[in-house]
């Protein structure tokens, strides 16, 4: 028998203007290697330089001229039930879906499949897939 490849996918934003790109931890936990394709189709190597399994957080950095602009972080203190919020990512490998919906709840602690707990959570209502992980809210 042979190993058979494993391949996944996720979404990520660019964060600045160095190549990090931000992420989910599980999109890229026991990668052997990550790779990353931007809008423009052009895909990049990925070297993983930093993780937090407890918050579900890694960073990327890639080598590339002709980034896209970086998306700031906003301020989660500043957010209201009720907001009216958008989802950025590739649901079901369907890229560049943006979906929209409203901020149901603040503060909630959700458990993820590996069962870690994951304080802080922001429920919504905009629609969320397989895909999506890793991407902007």
């Amino acid at each position: 028998m042979q190993p058979v490849p494993q391949e996944g996918t996720g979404s990520g934003f660019v964060y600045d203007t160095e190549g990090h790109i931000v992420t989910n931890y599980h999109v890229v936990e026991n990668a052997e290697s990550v790779s990353v394709a931007l809008a423009n189709g052009e895909v990049y190597p990925a070297e993983i330089v930093g993780t937090d399994s407890s918050n579900d957080l890694a960073v990327l950095r890639i080598e590339a001229e002709n980034l896209p602009d970086p998306i700031p972080l906003g301020d989660s203190d500043q957010l209201r039930v009720g907001q009216f919020v958008v989802a950025i990512g590739n649901p079901f490998g369907l890229e560049h879906t943006l979906t929209v919906g409203v901020i149901s709840a603040l503060s909630r602690v959700i458990q993820s499949p590996d069962g870690r707990f994951i304080g802080e959570a922001i429920q919504t209502d905009a629609a969320i897939n397989p895909g999506n992980s890793g991407g902007p809210l």
